[in-house]
């Protein structure tokens, strides 16, 4: 049967239960629609009324460019060790397990125009009884990567086109400032690096989004 969004809502709605707040991740390569489909979602749960639901991205754990620069891995930026990884599992976890306290819960977000990570910039309210929190490594199994999976309810693989996902990786690249030239390299040494790095990990999904063609 044909995926659709519907069935996506349901399955979401579906996670927090007996009054536990749920963590649904999404994970996928660069480029694969992962923000548009957790935009999409929270949009669709939270409708009019008080926000259900919550958007936490990974990218909010970038490392700043200065401390990339004196670790010798600013030319690596989006790799995983480019990450704070064991802060945000640290977050995931408070966010799932420490709801009941009542407490608005900040997290970080991360500026596309500035290309840094932005502190408390994403305050998740105590009515909201699901994040969505997206990203490429959630799926990962080393180092402090490793201590993502655990915290997550379900996490789901977006699955796209891979010549329509790098011309959107592309396009994304210029955009925030990059020759075509320079957008090109950077995605050929970098993110498609990354990106077969993420999909060995496919499998280790809850559920495969066919995000091209989800209907």
């Amino acid at each position: 049967m044909e995926l659709t969004f519907d069935d996506l809502l349901r399955r979401a709605r579906a996670l927090p239960r007996d009054g536990r707040r749920a963590v649904l991740g999404i994970a996928g390569s660069p480029g694969a629609g992962k923000s548009t489909l957790a935009e999409r979602l929270v949009r669709a749960l939270n409708g009019s009324g008080e926000p259900w639901a919550a958007h936490v991205p990974m990218d909010g754990f970038h490392l700043a460019d200065a401390v990339l620069e004196r670790l010798g891995r600013r030319d690596r930026k989006g790799a995983p060790d480019t990450f704070d990884a064991a802060g945000y599992a640290a977050l995931l976890r408070r966010l799932r397990d420490e709801d009941a306290a009542g407490e608005v819960v900040y997290a970080p977000g991360f500026e596309r125009e500035l290309e840094q990570p932005l502190a408390g910039a994403i305050p998740v309210l105590p009515a909201a009884r699901l994040v969505v929190t997206e990203g490429n490594y959630l799926l990962l199994d080393t180092g402090a990567w490793a201590r993502v999976r655990p915290v997550l309810d379900e996490v789901w693989f977006c699955a796209a086109d891979e010549e329509r996902r790098v011309r959107r990786l592309i396009a994304r690249h210029e955009r925030f400032g990059k020759s075509h030239e320079d957008a090109v390299a950077w995605v050929e040494r970098s993110d498609e690096r990354n990106a077969a790095l993420v999909a060995a990990t496919r499998d280790r999904a809850d559920l495969v989004v066919p995000v091209e063609r989800l209907a």
